[in-house]
């Protein structure tokens, strides 16, 4: 008897013409682009903040962190509200994404590893790719992309810290 694990659900979505997944477990919610409090001396990845139900939310753009540019705000624009462990505890954060396709129910037959090169991305960023019909979805490592300890180097390099920008 062989034991087959059940599916995974992904959420997938899209920054310019690529289309990525990330798990949906630390997904918390989807919601329209609201606008954003900028904050001053933080580095580019780092569009801003929202009040999330009087939250201090850090919002993060993925097409800057992945070395792609500013997020250009369009009809389908969305913030993805996923947690991250943090020192104290899960912290949400902010993904700033062009636009939201749907969940994907995976089985673990259409997972395959990541390729070693050609993805533009960081490998780190990638832990496999999804089969789909005759294409692939590049699967993000949440943890990898916005990982608290480098995301806070990055921000004290651009003089503030994102624990004060938090504690809000």
């Amino acid at each position: 008897m062989s034991v087959t694990s059940a599916p995974e659900q992904y959420l997938t979505f899209t920054l310019g013409k690529a289309v990525y997944a990330l798990q949906i477990a630390p997904i918390r919610e989807i919601i329209e682009y609201p606008g954003l409090t900028e904050i001053p001396m933080t580095p580019e990845f780092l569009r801003g903040v929202i009040n999330l139900r009087g939250a201090v939310v850090p919002v993060i753009d993925l097409a800057v962190r992945f070395g792609r540019g500013l997020t250009e705000v369009g009809r389908r624009t969305c913030i993805v509200i996923s947690e991250i462990a943090g020192d104290n505890g899960p912290l949400p954060l902010g993904i700033l994404v062009d636009g939201v396709n749907e969940v994907l129910e995976v089985e673990q037959e259409q997972i395959e590893d990541k390729p070693d090169f050609g993805l533009g991305l960081r490998p780190d960023f990638v832990s496999g790719m999804i089969r789909r019909d005759s294409d692939f979805i590049v699967m993000l490592d949440i943890s990898q992309v916005l990982s608290m300890a480098e995301l806070e180097q990055l921000v004290d390099a651009g003089g503030e810290s994102l624990d004060s920008s938090l504690a809000g």
